[in-house]
């Protein structure tokens, strides 16, 4: 026989600290995600107060600035938040790779729940269909995801 126990149901933000690292490249993009992550976490019980902003280059450098974050002890969680646009050469693939394999490896290494908000799309169409038209927010999605680990991380 099995014991099973499930964690669900909606989670709260209050008392909890965030860091969001966010790209500046294709920042017209990348500041709606902003925006969405920032109203998802204040309409679940964070205070903007303990809400920090922190601004790089590009895609390729969130995982940096998130280990450093991460690091410092000061935060319940990071998310991260960007926008890679393909082009006609392979950069693209190079960038969203390292990225995302970075990401991951922040998370891992510092045991702190990391929320993966990049935006890796063919066009500015798909882009802007995924930063707050019609197919949603990625970055209420990866505040949500964040903050759901957080509290699922508590009960195990």
């Amino acid at each position: 026989m099995y014991h099973i126990k499930t964690i669900e149901g909606q989670f709260q933000a209050e008392g909890l600290s965030f860091a969001i690292v966010a790209s500046r490249f294709n920042d017209f993009i990348v500041d709606r995600l902003i925006g969405g992550a920032v109203d998802y976490l204040c309409r679940n019980g964070a205070s903007k107060d303990n809400l920090t902003l922190v601004k790089v280059p590009g895609a390729y450098e969130l995982p940096l600035a998130a280990r450093k974050l991460a690091a410092s002890g000061k935060y319940d969680g990071v998310i991260c938040l960007g926008a890679v646009i393909r082009g006609a050469t392979p950069h693209f693939d190079y960038v969203c790779s390292e990225c995302a394999k970075g990401i991951a490896h922040v998370s891992l290494e510092t045991n702190l729940p990391i929320g993966f908000g990049l935006l890796t799309t063919d066009t500015l169409e798909q882009a802007i269909e995924r930063a707050g038209s019609k197919g949603g927010n990625k970055g209420v999605e990866a505040a949500a995801a964040t903050l759901e680990m957080i509290r699922v991380l508590e009960q195990i």
